[in-house]
Order: structure tokens, then C-alpha cells, then sequence
């Protein structure tokens, strides 16, 4: 019988704010406050992105000179803190590692640093090549939080987040840790809207998924971090599907072979049927291409009544962060605090395509008779898929 891995504690900063309280209130409220219309990665070109406003906490010396990523992550982090000083003080911290999924590291500060190589012809003092590496967001966040156990960060474009949830649970099902902090985080830069935008992909407005009016996404930054052990909490780590169809470069393979072979792993390895779900967290990008194959899969296995929703319209697609995001959604869904069932609403101007397969989108408002079970899913470029399934502990 394999080894039960459970999420014994949260910490989270996003475009709906910081912290669990907070990040959960505005969630279930469909509060899309944090999706704002700027500039600044777009020169000239204003588009709506998911930007964390809130205040973030003072670096400690670990952190000094790091990326805006390393720091998103440090106040994900903050939420751990008195978790993870009871498990140094039982465990050691040669037994806690850190495993951090992201695809973007310092790359904000590399644009920094190259503009005012060009405009003064030297670098800011305070750059270093290392901030854009990225193995530095776990390294970096492991040293600032005096972890010694196995560190390293997973990149696999957006499914980085929840691949790292595995990853982490595999380290402790093998034994070579007994606590982990893990989870995603990105931030926005230049570089990644200019290359969605190459693609075609990036919607001017607020991003529609499913909808006949689609049109894009919408980018978006944050860090979500779990505490995970082998000790029972709350909430538990079911089942992890991983696939890779590895159709084409960037666009998803519409018949989603691969993305139900992940699902289908999923709920095999939490031992449940389709009908054992009690809400689904879908990727929701708002293309037109990943929305018709996600469609098209759901509905085969969960069918069009499965509560569902896209959170991407209250968050923006936060990349390598999006996995662990979406997961901590679920956790939230999941919590004891959460006594009403509340689910989180599909936001979007609710036009139906008569070209995509019928789903069961969350309204406003919308609770659940049972909550007990639920998926979230991270499609990725190259077709690395990840699917985890949470349950109560």
C-alpha cells in the first residue's frame, strides 16, 4: 500500500492576495480586483495581468539581492514558518527539503540589468548572473528558511507548480526526507508577454475561458507553498497523474490523449472513480485551442454535471506557479474553515460555445451538496501534463 503524503500547512501570495484568509475570502467571492490593465511588461500596449499588490515582508540576508521570484516566494513562505520550526526541532533541517517549481527565476532582473547596461554602458551594482538561474528559487529559499535536506527546482513550464507537489511527495515516500516545503511560484516579466503575445495567445481583456467570445489569456505572477509530510492533516495528497504527449512545441494535442491518461493515473493512484469528485480545478486558459481539448476530456470522464471552473480570470496564468496555486485553491475548497462547501465561480460572461462539450461551470455563489474529493490540472508547453487529486485528510 503506498505511503500516504498529507498537506499540513499553506502559505500563498497572488493577484488575490496574501495568505490563506485573505486569498480564500476574495477566492470564493470571485474577486477579481487583482486582475489590473497596465503597461509596464507591454510598453505602448496595455493588457490585463494578475499583479500581486500586496506588501511583501523585508528579505532576510539569504535573500539579499535575489529576484522579485525568490521574494514571492519568501512570503509565501511566512505562513510555514511556525510549522516548520516544530518539524526542525523533531526532524532536524538535514531532513526537510524544499523542492520549488518556475519557469521565469530571475528574469526580471536580467531586463533590468540589460536596460541600464544600455543606457549607462554598465551593470547595476547588485546583479549577479545567479538571480536568472533557476536552481537559485529553491537553493535561495532553502538557505533562507535553514533547510539542509535535499533542494532543486522543477521546470516544466506551467505544469512546474504541481510536478513539484510530486516530486516532493516521492522524496517522502522513498524516505529521504521527513518534512518538505514545496510548491511553485513566477513572476511577471517582459519577456514571457512578449513571447505569448508572439503566439497569438494573450487577450487584451480579462480572460474568458470557454466562452464563445475567448480570445487569450492573461499572465498573471504569485508563489503558492505547502508543508508536507507523512503525518496526517486536513488535507491529503491522494493521487498525482504525469503524462507527456509531447504533440507539438506549444499547442495541445486536441484529442487530449494524453491530458485523460493523466487524469485517469490520477484518480487510479487515489484510488476513486470520476464520480467520486466533488469539484474540478481546470487549466482554463482561455485559448481556443487548450479550452476545445480540455472541454472535449472532462466531459468524457467527469461528465457535464462535475462542478468545474477556470480560477485563471481571478489570478491571471501564473506559469511555472500555477499547479502549486491551483492546488492550494483545492486546499482551501477542502479546509475545515470552508464549513458552507463553497466552490470557486467560474468567472466569465457565461456565452456558451456550441462547439465545446457541455461543463458543469460553478456559479457565483455556488456550493457543493459534498465536498470531499478534488482534481486540479496543469497542461504545459511540449505537452508535460500534471493532475493531482486532494482529498480530506
Amino acid at each position: 500500500m503506498r505511503q500516504a503524503v498529507f498537506l499540513n500547512d499553506l502559505g500563498i501570495v497572488c493577484a488575490l492576495g496574501r495568505g490563506r484568509t485573505e486569498v480564500a475570502a476574495r477566492l470564493f467571492a470571485g474577486d477579481g480586483e487583482g486582475m489590473i490593465r497596465t503597461d509596464a511588461f507591454s510598453p505602448g500596449r496595455p493588457l490585463v495581468v494578475g499583479r500581486v499588490q500586496a506588501a511583501l515582508p523585508e528579505a532576510p540576508p539569504a535573500l539579499a539581492g535575489s529576484s522579485w521570484n525568490s521574494r514571492l516566494l519568501w512570503a509565501a513562505a511566512q505562513e510555514l514558518l511556525d510549522s516548520l520550526d516544530r518539524w526542525r526541532g523533531r526532524v532536524g533541517p538535514d531532513r526537510i527539503a524544499t523542492v520549488v517549481g518556475t519557469s521565469i527565476a530571475g528574469i526580471p532582473e536580467a531586463e533590468q540589468a540589460i536596460r541600464a547596461l544600455r543606457h549607462t554602458g554598465s551593470l547595476p551594482r547588485g546583479f549577479h548572473y545567479r538571480q536568472q538561474e533557476l536552481g537559485s528559487a529553491a537553493h535561495a529559499l532553502a538557505e533562507a528558511l535553514h533547510l539542509a535536506g535535499p533542494a532543486y527546482t522543477v521546470s516544466t513550464a506551467c505544469s512546474s507548480g504541481a510536478k513539484a507537489l510530486a516530486s516532493a511527495a516521492r522524496l517522502l515516500r522513498l524516505g529521504a526526507c521527513d518534512a518538505a516545503v514545496a510548491g511553485g511560484s513566477d513572476a511577471l516579466c517582459a519577456l514571457t508577454v512578449a513571447g505569448f503575445s508572439a503566439l497569438e495567445s494573450i487577450s487584451p481583456d480579462r480572460c474568458n475561458p470557454f466562452s464563445r467570445n475567448r480570445n487569450g489569456i492573461n499572465l498573471g505572477e504569485g508563489a503558492a507553498l505547502f508543508l508536507m509530510t507523512r503525518e496526517p492533516a486536513e488535507v491529503r495528497l491522494l493521487g498525482v497523474g504525469e503524462s507527456s504527449d509531447a504533440h507539438h512545441i506549444t499547442a495541445p494535442d486536441p484529442s487530449g490523449a494524453g491530458v485523460l491518461d493523466a487524469m485517469r493515473e490520477a484518480l487510479c493512484r487515489a484510488a476513486l472513480a470520476p464520480e467520486d469528485l466533488d469539484y474540478l480545478n481546470l487549466h482554463g486558459t482561455g485559448t481556443v485551442q487548450n479550452d476545445a481539448m480540455e472541454a472535449r476530456v472532462v466531459h468524457e470522464l467527469f461528465g457535464p454535471e462535475t462542478p468545474c471552473s477556470s480560477t485563471k480570470p481571478l489570478t491571471g496564468h501564473t506559469l511555472g506557479g500555477a499547479g502549486a496555486i491551483e492546488a492550494a485553491f483545492c486546499y482551501l475548497t477542502l479546509a475545515p474553515e470552508n464549513r458552507a462547501h463553497r466552490l470557486p465561480p467560474h468567472l466569465w460572461d457565461g456565452i456558451r460555445d456550441p462547439a465545446l462539450a457541455p461543463l458543469g461551470f460553478a456559479a457565483a455563489g455556488a456550493c457543493a451538496r459534498r465536498l470531499t474529493h478534488c482534481l486540479s490540472s496543469s497542461f504545459a508547453f511540449g505537452g508535460s501534463n500534471t493532475v493531482v487529486v486532494l482529498g480530506r485528510g
